[in-house]
């Protein structure tokens, strides 16, 4: 019951490189950062909650075209199941040369108790 390492194994299934928080190796052109947004308790029942609404960030580096890093992030992220709550462009980083896009995703866990 854990996003972080939901999204880890999505992303590395499709073999690309990826970390959370920060990338700790030399990067490669393309990588993906898995950074938690948030957590909460939407729903409660005899005060305890009865879902867990996970969300965190997929950030996209890529030194070539991303559109196409995206597009095969999306489908992975929607096929498994996973809303999709933001998609943005953040910029061209110029000191590294990679552009970086934004797609924020959120899971609901049921909790057990």
């Amino acid at each position: 019951m854990n996003i972080l390492s939901d999204l880890t194994s999505l992303v590395t299934g499709l073999g690309i490189p990826v970390e959370t928080g920060v990338f700790s190796d030399v990067a490669p052109d393309e990588y993906v950062v898995i950074t938690p947004l948030s957590d909460s308790f939407p729903l409660f029942s005899d005060n305890f909650p009865g879902y867990d609404l996970q969300e965190a960030r997929l950030s996209i580096y890529s030194k070539g075209n991303y559109l196409e890093l995206k597009s095969k992030v999306t489908e992975a992220l929607l096929i498994a199941g996973f809303s999709i709550t933001d998609r943005r462009y953040i910029g061209h980083e110029d000191d590294t040369g990679y552009h970086h896009y934004a797609i924020d995703a959120a899971n609901v866990f049921m909790m057990k108790g």
